[in-house]
């Protein structure tokens, strides 16, 4: 008996939508549409859903963007939505629209406010609370490039509240907020507010809505306006016991382990894939530390909303200090885990996502530990560290020549974001390290080794490549393999003794660099310094960009602390007067505490230094004066870089040197100075690059 053939699951629903049709489509169009071709053609949800054998939940979903059908459905519902656009075209006179495409997956279900706030008009009132524009009190703005807007979160990812109840969001946009109590806040902003932002990569999580907290707005809720009683700021926190504390607790709600302090995240648990968390951060706890966001706690409300929202849109939305949030970006862009589908039951469960550092933490090798760590203290380590720092160095003042200091001026040169062009296209471990016993030296290979440079002899004119001091190695010593490749690439051999290796490799910061240096350039043309500028005009356009718009400055200076804080939180120390040596601190919970890639970035921009440092003798006889972490020191003809860096005989500056520009890894003009003045600091052991730029000024370097 012949058998007919069982038609694929593709070819079964492409029948049935035959069955309902005649004919075909392809792509899929913008959410809004396809359910305006729905109810053009008097189909019910749950007529397309019996059609594609799905739930009418999942078809209400992909109208709402708030999901996307996978194959083979999707290819079925292109098809559906082709053959009714053909047949019910947009009328020619209606106006355009501004549709949002949603990611390629969804967490889970939204909340009711979203929901609500995606089928409803744009002009229609969420609720009681509707926005209402600002007054005319605030001055119009330059305004950032904007993405489009997710409509699950209608406005935006944050919004800083004021003792009136008036909660200001990006864009303008204020909301009533009715809340009087911290437990009321976080209900309203799940609820109503609008709030959050979508994911950074598919397998990730939309970020949690933040609300920031002005001092009144902290006493309307029951917080003290300053918490008092603590050296430290990162120990600042609610007394156990405070009614705020109390209250919500009454609530269920939960605080993570730091408590509620200037950055609190209060929760509660996650039901299936809908996560209940706001972020709060308050103003009058200095949230906001003035290092890296200047001057913006002190602004309106209206413009910390501006500048925090241009931060969030461009970098991540602030979970904590410019530390953690570079920290945080990390496994934003890198999830741990995604789905896969266990080919035993079918089902999909959560599993590693390649490329990513996973869900646990790895102990690093005794070299790359600290001295308080438990692989050191409870394991004996007597073998020394890893000392992979940025330079502190300055050159011994006996060998200056009477030429040198007979130059008029000294300048310093900075370089943008060191760290951020150090971690672009670098390749790190991602396993745990293995030891080796005489391994033969492999530079794709990223690890730590142990090998005698000590006897690889440089100009004593530069700081030496190997040490932070830039003093030469007094003998064996454990390098990164960026340090150890660049003896290499001197032309050294080269032959470790030891090393502690990681196989699984990967360019784990990849996605961090480029949406970091996006940032950084973005934020940088929008205050007049821009890529197309002459050496000339960019010099110019540096002395006048933080005075451009103060508020875009300072989201400029939180780009710069992110990075170096992120670098710096992956060798996080343990915090508090109470810890012990050999303790397990918090920090080591987390799957990225790496010194081992902290050093990576580190020795990669020493390197890079010290490349230039060495391109520069050769093209130009000039030698540096001082260097510390990414500013480096040089004597001068003139009072500008332009008078002693190489140029080409075009006019275009000669490569492998320091060349000027607006983009991580080009330099900026730090500062000038008498070069008379460089000298005498010399002399007296200081380092002429912590002061260059003026006014006693300290260089940050680098964490």
């Amino acid at each position: 008996m012949e058998v007919n053939p069982v038609p694929n699951d593709e070819e079964a629903l492409f029948s049935r939508v035959d069955a309902l049709l005649e004919k075909v489509a392809d792509p899929l169009p913008p959410p809004a549409e396809r359910k305006r071709l729905r109810e053009a053609a008097n189909l019910s949800q749950d007529e397309v859903a019996k059609t594609l054998k799905t739930r009418r939940e999942s078809v209400g979903k992909w109208e709402a963007g708030h999901s996307e059908p996978r194959p083979p459905k999707r290819a079925a519902y292109a098809r559906l939505l082709e053959r009714l656009a053909a047949r019910f075209p947009a009328p020619d006179a209606a106006p355009a629209q501004q549709e949002t495409q949603a990611p390629e997956t969804f967490a889970g279900p939204t909340t009711v406010a979203s929901q609500s706030a995606a089928s409803a008009p744009a002009a229609t009132p969420q609720s009681e609370h509707a926005p209402r524009r600002p007054s005319s009190r605030r001055p119009a703005k330059k305004a950032a490039a904007k993405p489009a807007v997710d409509a699950r979160f209608p406005h935006g990812p944050l919004a800083v509240l004021d003792g009136d109840g008036s909660a200001y969001g990006v864009d303008g946009i204020v909301l009533d907020c009715p809340a009087t109590t911290v437990s009321e806040l976080v209900e309203w902003t799940l609820r109503e507010s609008g709030l959050g932002a979508p994911r950074l990569h598919r397998n990730g999580r939309d970020s949690d809505p933040l609300i920031v907290l002005t001092a009144a707005a902290a006493v309307k809720l029951g917080l003290p306006e300053r918490l008092e009683g603590h050296e430290q700021r990162r120990s600042l926190r609610l007394e156990d016991g405070h009614p705020v504390l109390k209250q919500l607790t009454k609530a269920k709600w939960k605080l993570t382990q730091r408590g509620f302090g200037p950055w609190a995240r209060v929760y509660r648990p996650a039901q299936g894939n809908q996560r209940q968390c706001v972020q709060l951060a308050v103003l009058s706890w200095d949230a906001l530390d003035a290092r890296s966001w200047p001057a913006v706690a002190g602004m309106a409300p209206a413009d910390i909303a501006r500048v925090l929202g241009i931060y969030a849109q461009r970098v991540i939305t602030p979970r904590g200090s410019t530390a953690v949030s570079g920290l945080e970006l990390m496994t934003a862009l890198r999830p741990p885990t995604r789905a896969v589908q266990d080919h035993a039951t079918g089902q999909w469960i959560s599993g590693h996502n390649p490329g990513s550092l996973g869900t646990e933490p790895v102990d690093p090798a005794p070299p790359e530990a600290t001295s308080e760590h438990p692989v050191v203290v409870h394991g004996g380590w007597t073998g020394g560290f890893l000392d992979e720092e940025a330079y502190q160095w300055v050159r011994d003042p006996k060998l200056l020549s009477d030429e040198e200091c007979l130059l008029p001026f000294a300048i310093g040169l900075d370089i943008n974001t060191a760290f951020l062009a150090a971690a672009a296209r670098l390749v790190v471990g991602l396993s745990g390290p293995q030891y080796v016993q005489h391994p033969a030296f492999d530079k794709k290979i990223p690890g730590s080794w142990f090998v005698d440079l000590s006897g690889i002899e440089l100009d004593p004119r530069l700081p030496s490549p190997f040490t932070p001091s830039g003093q030469r190695p007094e003998g064996p010593a454990w390098y990164q393999t960026h340090t150890v490749a660049y003896a290499q690439e001197l032309g050294y051999n080269v032959q470790p003794v030891e090393a502690y290796l990681r196989r699984e490799t990967g360019a784990y910061l990849d996605p961090w660099h480029d949406r970091l240096k996006t940032a950084y350039v973005d934020t940088m043309a929008d205050l007049g310094v821009t890529k197309d500028l002459s050496d000339t005009e960019f010099l110019a356009a540096m002395e006048r960009h933080k005075q451009t718009d103060p508020g875009l400055a300072a989201v400029l200076a939180a780009i710069k602390a992110t990075v170096k804080g992120g670098v710096g939180k992956l060798r996080e120390r343990p915090q508090g007067r109470h810890y012990k040596d050999g303790e397990r601190w918090p920090a080591l919970k987390r799957p990225t505490w790496r010194p081992d890639i902290r050093a990576a970035v580190i020795s990669k921009a020493r390197v890079n230094m010290h490349r230039k440092l060495a391109n520069m003798a050769k093209m130009t006889g000039l030698y540096p004066l001082a260097v510390l972490s990414d500013c480096v020191v040089y004597p001068s003809p003139g009072a500008s870089p332009l008078d002693f860096l190489p140029y080409a005989a075009s006019g275009k500056p000669q490569p492998g040197g320091f060349r000027l520009g607006p983009t991580p890894g080009l330099a900026k003009l730090e500062g000038v100075q008498e070069m008379a003045w460089a000298v005498d600091l010399m002399e007296q052991g200081y380092n002429p690059a912590r002061h260059i730029k003026g006014g006693d000024a300290v260089m940050d370097e680098g964490e």
